[in-house]
C-alpha cells in the first residue's frame, strides 16, 4: 500500500520549496523593470528596483534556512535530504545571479548600454524571466506528484522540466548573439569586459533554473524506481 506523501510530514518540505520558488518568481518582475530602467535615459528608479530584489533575496534566504533547519529527522522521505538541498541550492542560485547582475550594473553610473545592443540585452532578460517563473509551477506540480504518485502528474512535471531546458537553450543563443554584438561594436576593453560579464551573469539565471529542473527530474526518477522496483526512463 502506498503511503501518501502528505501523511509522512506534518509540513511537507515541498511547501518550503514552493514558498522559496514564489520569491524567485516575484523577483522576476523587479529584475525586468530594473534592467529596462537602467537602459532608459530618463528612468531614475533603478536603485529602487535593485533594493526590492535585495529584499526579496533576503526573504528567500530566510525561507532557505527554515527548510534546512526543519526537515524531519528519522521520518521516511520519498527523496533524500541531499536531493532536497541540492535542488534548493540551484533554485537559490537563480536569485543570486539576479542580485549579482544588478550589483554589477550599479558599479557604473554612466550609460554603459548603447542603443546598438540595448534591444538584444532586454531580449536576453526576457528570455530568463520565464524559467524563473516556471520554477514555482514545477515545484507545485511536483508536490502534487509526491502526494499522489500519479503517472499523469509525473508527466506534467517532466514537461515543465523539458520547457526549462528549451528556454535555457534559447537564452544561450541570445547570450551568444549579445556577446558577438559587444565585440563587434565596442572598442573600449573596459566596456567590453563589463558588458560580456553582464551578459554571462544574466545568462546564468537560466542556467541555474535548468539545473534546478535536472535536480527535480532526479527526484521524480528515483521515486519511480522505488515504487516499481526497476529502472525506468526518467
Amino acid at each position: 500500500m502506498r503511503i501518501p506523501f502528505a501523511s509522512m510530514f506534518m509540513i511537507s518540505p515541498f511547501d518550503g520549496l514552493l514558498e522559496h520558488a514564489e520569491k524567485v518568481k516575484e523577483c522576476g518582475w523587479a529584475f525586468q523593470q530594473s534592467i529596462e530602467c537602467h537602459t532608459a535615459e530618463k528612468c531614475k528608479a533603478f536603485e529602487e528596483y535593485r533594493q526590492e530584489v535585495i529584499k526579496l533575496e533576503r526573504e528567500a534566504d530566510a525561507i532557505k534556512r527554515k527548510i534546512r533547519g526543519h526537515l524531519p529527522i528519522g521520518t521516511r522521505m520519498p527523496v533524500t535530504e541531499f536531493q532536497i538541498f541540492m535542488y534548493l541550492k540551484e533554485q537559490d542560485k537563480v536569485l543570486d545571479s539576479v542580485e549579482d547582475t544588478l550589483h554589477w550594473l550599479s558599479y557604473r553610473t554612466d550609460p554603459i548600454v548603447t542603443k546598438e545592443i540595448e534591444e538584444t540585452l532586454v531580449h536576453l532578460v526576457d528570455a530568463v524571466i520565464e524559467p524563473m517563473e516556471e520554477l514555482s509551477r514545477m515545484v507545485a506540480e511536483a508536490k502534487k506528484y509526491f502526494e499522489s504518485y500519479s503517472e499523469k502528474q509525473r508527466t506534467i512535471v517532466k514537461e515543465i522540466i523539458h520547457n526549462l531546458r528549451k528556454r535555457e537553450h534559447e537564452a544561450d543563443i541570445i547570450e551568444d548573439e549579445l556577446k558577438h554584438k559587444i565585440f563587434t561594436m565596442e572598442k573600449d576593453p573596459v566596456r567590453i569586459f563589463h558588458l560580456v560579464t553582464l551578459a554571462e551573469t544574466i545568462g546564468s539565471v537560466a542556467d541555474h533554473a535548468e539545473n534546478a529542473g535536472d535536480m527535480m527530474r532526479a527526484m521524480i526518477a528515483r521515486k519511480k524506481r522505488t515504487f516499481f522496483g526497476k529502472k525506468t526512463k526518467p
